[in-house]
């Protein structure tokens, strides 16, 4: 071979086996990595033994972590659930079905005020096994709106009765004593033809009327079959029966009875999101008598003042919407101010003289016989709220020629 040649060929074979940094790293990293699984497959070395140890340990660990998470949160939602606020609770209480925890009723006296009341309880978890109407009929279409359906029963069918924790009486008031009369008289047939059992001692019982008037002594005849006996009257108006069940909800009740009957109304009244309060006994025509005047009394005199206006040439619905707004913010005025002397308005607050000849003027030649003296009834009340709210002299003044107009006008 030619000495060039030869030197040809020995500067090729020097450049084939001479290594670049990128070729020497990555050689020397496969070495590491079979020097490490060889040295892995076999470790026999304390330090080796140690180093697997702490692996299979850290796997473990890891395969712990979800099964913990799981049961953090399932802790979670335990504790969640049983310390839930006692609101809630009761919120769902409300509109649910009947709860074998609230009382038995049943209700005799299935009208507005029976249905109403009976829709109410129901809502709150109070079991309704019965309701009585004068007609089976009416009964039936009361019962029909409660969930679950209530035995409907007409007045002539009270022996069917069952027997409840709660006895409520709402039918009119003239009717109430005799309708305990009557139930006594069928609880005594059903002690009577009981069959013999071992003495023991009857079961707490409460009966509860919703008449304003009537103390609840009008039940007397059932206190011999262990009934306690009270009244709960609800400040609130009935209209129907579902926007009356409404209306029953955050409502006032009077309360007055014996102790046993007075827990058992306040439940009610709880149970109602209302609020209570009780009063003697001898007083309970005179609270009625306060109740009437603010209400039954007070849509006769919106009667009287759409009477007025619809001489003047309105219909009496036109003349209805026009003071409807008007009625409206002066019951506004009244819960905003501490007492009514605060929310008083018109010729009686401003000591109006002139403006009070011309209302007797035209009350004169409108209607002497009942609206005038009501005007005039009124009037000296208006008078009196108007002097406690005090005054200058001049007003004080203006006030006494009122007063003598008034007179004058009676």
């Amino acid at each position: 071979m030619p000495p060039e040649q030869k030197n040809r060929s020995a500067k090729k074979s020097k450049t084939a086996n001479r290594k670049t940094p990128e070729a020497t790293a990555q050689k020397a990293t496969t070495r590491n990595v079979t020097t490490r699984k060889t040295t892995t497959r076999k470790l026999t070395t304390p330090q080796a033994a140690s180093r697997k140890a702490t692996a299979q340990q850290a796997t473990v660990q890891q395969a712990k972590k979800p099964r913990a998470r799981s049961a953090s949160r399932s802790a979670s939602s335990t504790s969640a659930s049983t310390t839930r606020p006692a609101s809630s609770t009761l919120t769902a209480l409300s509109t649910r079905p009947a709860s074998s925890k609230r009382p038995t009723v049943a209700l005799v006296g299935a009208g507005r005020l029976g249905s109403a009341l009976a829709l109410a309880l129901s809502q709150s978890g109070y079991r309704v096994l019965a309701l009585v109407a004068r007609r089976a009929q009416h009964a039936r279409r009361a019962a029909c709106t409660l969930s679950p359906e209530p035995l409907a029963l007409g007045a002539t069918e009270l022996d069917s009765l069952p027997d409840t924790d709660l006895l409520l009486i709402t039918t009119p008031d003239d009717e109430i004593a005799g309708v305990a009369a009557h139930l006594a008289s069928v609880f005594a047939s059903r002690d009577a033809n009981a069959s013999p059992r071992p003495q023991r001692r009857r079961p707490a019982r409460v009966a509860l009327h919703a008449s304003g008037a009537l103390v609840s002594g009008a039940l007397a005849p059932l206190a011999a079959h262990a009934f306690s006996l009270g009244s709960l009257h609800p400040l609130v108006s009935i209209s129907d029966t579902v926007s009356g069940a409404s209306n029953l909800r955050g409502a006032f009740y009077c309360l007055e009875g014996e102790a046993r009957a007075l827990s058992a109304a306040k439940e009610i009244v709880r149970a109602l999101g209302g609020r209570s309060f009780s009063i003697a006994a001898r007083h309970k025509p005179l609270y009625h008598a306060a109740a009437v005047m603010s209400a039954g009394h007070l849509v006769a005199l919106f009667s009287l003042a759409t009477g007025m206006l619809a001489q003047c040439g309105l219909t009496e619905r036109q003349a209805s919407r026009v003071l409807l707004p008007l009625a409206g913010s002066t019951l506004e005025n009244l819960s905003r101010s501490k007492l009514p002397a605060g929310a008083l308005t018109g010729p009686f607050a401003r000591a109006d003289v002139a403006t009070l000849r011309r209302h007797l003027a035209a009350l004169r030649g409108f209607d002497t016989r009942e609206t005038l003296p009501v005007y005039v009834a009124l009037g000296r009340h208006a008078l009196r709220l108007a002097r406690a709210r005090g005054g200058d002299a001049a007003s004080r003044a203006a006030l006494a020629e009122i007063e003598a107009l008034l007179e004058e006008a009676s």
